[in-house]
C-alpha cells in the first residue's frame, strides 16, 4: 500500500465547535450573523448554538442554515442551570426548564432524545458541575452523561481542565468535547469537537461511542476584542443572562409562595 493510498483510506475528522452564544443571551452576535461567521471564516462542520436558558437563538439558526442552504450545519441545544451547575443539552427540539435538579434536567434532555454535556468541569470561576455531582450521577446511571468539556479556551474553564482530563480518564470514560464558549464571532471554533464523519449524526454516534476528541485551537489576543467590547459585553450578561436565570424563577417563587400565605390567612 502506498502512502497516498493510506492516507485515503483515513476516515475524515470533523470538526465542531459545541459551545457558542448568541446575542438571545449574554452573546453580542445575532444568530445570523454566527451562522456566516462560522460558515466563511472557519472551517467547522457543525457548531452548536447553547445560549444561556433561552432556546430561541438554536432555533433562529437553524432556520437561518437552512435558508441560506449552508456547508456549517447547526446542532440545537441550551445551557441550562441545574440547581447543581450548568449543562449543556445538545440535539434538543424544545426548551428545557431551568432551576431543577440535576436528575430531573437530564430527564427532561432525555425524553427529547437529546444528550448530556458538562461544560466547563469543577471551575471554580462560573456555575459548574463538580466531581461529587458528576459520580453521583454516573454512579446511578452511567449513561445519564454522554460527554464532559474539555477543551474551553475561557480563563474560567482552563484552570480545572487538568484536573478534569484525569478524572475523566481515571473514573468517568465521558466522551470528551470542546466548545470555545464564544461569547464574540473571533472566538468561534477556538476550541473544538474532532469526530470521525462530517454530520449531526456522525457526532452523536462518535459522543455515544465516546470516539471524540477535545481540542484547544489559536484563540484571539483580548485586544483583538476591545476593551469596549468587553466591557459591553459583561454588562448585556448582567442584564440578560439573570432576568431569564434569576429574575423570572424568583418572579415565579415568590407568587407561589404569596398565594400559599394567602390561602393561610384565610383558612
Amino acid at each position: 500500500m502506498t502512502p497516498e493510498t493510506s492516507r485515503l483510506d483515513i476516515p475524515r475528522l470533523g470538526m465542531a465547535d459545541l459551545q457558542l452564544h448568541t446575542a438571545r443571551s449574554d452573546g453580542t452576535a445575532s444568530p445570523e450573523a454566527i451562522v456566516r461567521y462560522a460558515e466563511e471564516r472557519t472551517e467547522l462542520d457543525l457548531i452548536a448554538i447553547t445560549d444561556h436558558d433561552d432556546f430561541r437563538g438554536a432555533a433562529e439558526a437553524c432556520e437561518i442554515a437552512a435558508r441560506l442552504g449552508t456547508r456549517v450545519q447547526i446542532i440545537p441545544g441550551i445551557e441550562i442551570t441545574t440547581r447543581a451547575g450548568h449543562l449543556l443539552g445538545l440535539f434538543l427540539r424544545e426548551p428545557v426548564p431551568s432551576f431543577r435538579s440535576l436528575e430531573a434536567t437530564l430527564e427532561a434532555i432525555a425524553r427529547q432524545d437529546g444528550l448530556a454535556v458538562v461544560p466547563h468541569p469543577l471551575s471554580l470561576l462560573t456555575v459548574s458541575l463538580g466531581e461529587r455531582s458528576i459520580g453521583r450521577v454516573l454512579r446511578k446511571n452511567p449513561a445519564a452523561l454522554a460527554g464532559i468539556e474539555l477543551a474551553n479556551p475561557t480563563p474560567a474553564a482552563r484552570l480545572r481542565q487538568p484536573r478534569a482530563r484525569r478524572l475523566n480518564r481515571a473514573r468517568w470514560h465521558l466522551a470528551e468535547t470542546g466548545g470555545s464558549d464564544a461569547h464574540f464571532v473571533e472566538y468561534i471554533g477556538s476550541a473544538v469537537t474532532r469526530f470521525p464523519g462530517r454530520t449531526p449524526d456522525d457526532l452523536r454516534a462518535a459522543l455515544l461511542a465516546a470516539t471524540t476528541v477535545a481540542e484547544t485551537r489559536p484563540t484571539p489576543a483580548l485586544r483583538t476584542i476591545g476593551a469596549r467590547r468587553l466591557l459591553a459585553q459583561q454588562v448585556r450578561g448582567l442584564s440578560a443572562t439573570p432576568r431569564a436565570t434569576v429574575v423570572e424563577p424568583l418572579r415565579l417563587r415568590w407568587r407561589k409562595w404569596s398565594q400559599r400565605g394567602s390561602g393561610a390567612g384565610v383558612r
